[in-house]
């Protein structure tokens, strides 16, 4: 037998099994992908290691997978195959599961504990769901079946229980989205979170955008944030630290994570690696590479781990400001860039104020009290602006 097991690297962070795409007996050749995991970050397809026979599922769906824990074994020499569930016809148009029986011919009754914890929430008696995984193993899609088929679900004794009401509109939790709010929460109760605002003119950099684009190069003003970000480094170092027992660790490279919406699943953060490094253009083509395949969900794990900071430039979707930004685990300093508008300022020139409408920005750095103090916090938000402001001519 070939043991499966979930890769190590996964830097600690906490996994479930999405979906098994093959089942038991099922014939699996060479780096065929064989189950999905995901976390708060990404999904990853976890392949075959060796030619044979899908021989038995150890973790199931919903199961949670850490590294290195044990995910199924492959035969590799001739057996019978196990049996399986399949789909079978009946009378009418619509189609039935027929469960499988485990190998003393019961159905599985086993619960995860994902489908125990949805079940204990709504008040639901796994006994009455029909289950579609293996063996007829109630999942956690099964719980969010019915859950969204339900109108009102009561909790506790009939004679003293509240109904609680539920809607179509009703969006069951998923793994991602309970994941995001579990780091969430940990991040505001570890870290004391302080938030300094700047404002910037970007018109230097508009300038230059324009002038690249005229040559054929595309480049977003997130290109530009993540490189005025590297650079500001030399300011405060600390700001692309982390806190830790017994020291503050100081990241020897600059890897700059970039938020990156996914619509209804929330969002993800992919990381260009060592950024202070490489120019404008290199930083540019990473981020339109990045983004493309976070959006198509194929990053790989090494994509969206490993950042020393991160930019939120939540202006895209309209916001002026947005403070605190809540910091990411083992993180510092969060920068947060609102909406690019023209706005009324007033300037010098040639000694005398003068008003001028200009594109600006306001930018928040969000930190980590325990590392940086307000000195440094400043000092790093001074030195990214004057950047942004002095950008040179392309």
């Amino acid at each position: 037998m070939i043991e499966v097991r979930v890769p190590d690297e996964q830097e600690g962070t906490k996994a479930v099994v999405r979906a098994w795409l093959k089942q038991i007996g099922d014939a699996v050749a060479q780096n065929d992908p064989l189950v999905e995991l995901e976390t708060d970050k990404v999904t990853q397809e976890v392949p075959a290691p060796a030619a044979g026979v899908l021989a038995e599922i150890v973790l199931d769906t919903d199961a949670e997978a850490m590294p290195g824990a044990l995910l199924a074994r492959i035969e590799t020499e001739g057996a019978a195959a196990p049996t399986r569930a399949r789909e079978k016809p009946e009378a009418g148009p619509e189609r039935i599961l027929e469960r499988a029986t485990s190998a003393n011919g019961e159905i599985e009754t086993r619960l995860s504990p994902s489908v125990r914890r949805a079940c204990l929430q709504h008040g639901i008696d796994a006994s009455r769901i029909r289950g579609t995984g293996r063996n007829g193993r109630v999942t956690r899609e099964d719980v969010d079946r019915v859950v969204a088929s339900a109108t009102v679900v009561s909790v506790g004794e009939p004679a003293t229980a509240q109904p609680r009401q539920f809607s179509a509109q009703d969006i069951p939790h998923d793994r991602m989205r309970l994941t995001i709010a579990e780091n969430m929460v940990r991040a505001v109760a570890e870290a004391p979170h302080v938030t300094a605002l700047f404002e910037a003119d970007f018109s230097a950099v508009a300038a230059h955008k324009a002038a690249m684009a005229a040559r054929g190069v595309k480049l977003s003003y997130t290109a530009y944030i993540v490189k005025a970000a590297a650079e500001a480094m030399g300011a405060a170092p600390a700001i692309n630290g982390r806190w830790e027992k017994d020291r503050i660790a100081i990241s020897p490279t600059i890897d700059i994570g970039v938020g990156t919406a996914l619509g209804e699943k929330g969002l993800v953060v992919p990381v260009v690696k060592d950024a202070g490094s490489l120019n404008l253009d290199q930083i540019g083509a990473k981020l339109d590479e990045l983004t493309r395949r976070a959006r198509e969900g194929k990053l790989e794990r090494s994509d969206v781990s490993g950042g020393s900071f991160t930019i939120s430039n939540h202006g895209v979707s309209g916001s002026l400001l947005a403070a605190p930004i809540i910091l990411h685990q083992g993180q510092a300093a969060i920068l947060g860039v609102g909406k690019l508008e023209k706005r009324v300022v007033v300037r010098e020139i040639d000694g005398q104020d003068a008003i001028l409408v200009r594109p600006m920005a306001y930018v928040t750095l969000t930190i980590d009290h325990r590392v940086v103090d307000g000195h440094q916090t400043n000092a790093w938000l001074t030195r990214f602006v004057e950047i942004i402001e002095s950008w040179p001519p392309a």
